[in-house]
């Protein structure tokens, strides 16, 4: 991989325990999942890394390029059957936004087509991977393909699930009022996301909703309407630690895409007014009550 801005590479490929030559880097292979990669940035918690990768379970080995964003110690590949891992190192912690540019850039170079989000202490379903690469393949205007997520605490234990629209027509009518696409879910076009300029970082911690409004504009995005992620609801993540931040850049995309004639736009622009002024144990219990399985549902 040739990155200015990163450096230091580690790779597992099944059965070997040697760092190759680099000649033989994660590369597209001609399996059935040879075009599309895992994308996964991390900052420390290698046994988070660890515990969402051995969660992979596909027919084909399944690639994975880990994004290190300065972690100390740095993260290590595991070493788990059916994975190629391979670790690109950023040469400090720059964020969130920075790091998936540079595995997009990076996985681009490779030749690959699709990269497939998750992020590190989250836990997928099997056969995800070919799920959303069929869907795309045979939907080439979808640039970004999210599924439902079950949102659970960091014991497993099951809080709310996310069941949003699959339709591109639904998602873009509803962007603001509700979360239209889990980011860890996605899988997205490379070719595309390089198209409407990569991930950014002007939109602080929400880097994720800037680069699917800047897709639909050019593109699709849509939802498989299935299970395909376990999202770990963690107290010290991007939403709860850098929510003030979050809210703001949310707000700011809402004024520059804003639609008057959109309804859902005017409920967005309140609902998120609302969250800048609510406690985040508030927000969250409410969406417990509100998403919570019923009794005899």
């Amino acid at each position: 991989m040739t990155n200015s801005s990163a450096s230091g590479h580690g790779v597992q490929t099944p059965g070997s325990t040697a760092q190759p030559a680099e000649d033989t880097w994660l590369r597209p292979s001609g399996d059935a999942l040879g075009d599309i990669a895992v994308l996964m940035p991390a900052y420390n918690g290698q046994a988070d890394v660890e515990r969402t990768l051995a969660s992979f379970s596909e027919e084909a080995p399944v690639h994975v390029l880990i994004v290190d964003d300065g972690s100390t110690p740095p993260i290590v590949a595991p070493f788990l059957p059916n994975l190629i891992v391979e670790v690109l190192r950023m040469p400090q912690n720059g964020g969130i936004e920075k790091a998936l540019q540079s595995g997009i850039d990076a996985l681009a170079e490779r030749g690959f087509r699709y990269a497939a989000r998750i992020d590190a202490g989250d836990l997928t379903v099997p056969q995800r991977l070919a799920k959303q690469r069929a869907y795309l393949e045979a939907n080439p205007r979808v640039a970004g393909l999210g599924m439902w997520t079950q949102v659970v605490k960091r014991d497993g234990t099951p809080l709310f699930m996310l069941t949003p629209p699959a339709a591109p027509s639904a998602i873009r009518r509803m962007r603001f009022y509700r979360s239209c696409l889990a980011h860890p879910s996605m899988t997205l076009r490379i070719d595309a996301v390089r198209a409407v300029g990569n991930y950014q970082a002007q939109y602080r911690s929400a880097e994720d909703l800037d680069l699917f409004l800047r897709l639909m504009e050019r593109y699709d995005c849509a939802n498989l309407p299935e299970l395909g992620l376990y999202y770990e609801l963690n107290e010290g993540g991007i939403s709860a630690t850098k929510r003030r931040r979050q809210v703001s850049s949310t707000l700011r995309l809402q004024l520059r895409y804003f639609n008057a004639a959109n309804l859902y736009d005017w409920l967005g622009l309140a609902k998120n007014l609302l969250h800048l002024v609510t406690p985040y144990r508030t927000l969250q219990a409410v969406k417990r009550r509100l998403f919570a399985p019923r009794a005899g549902a």
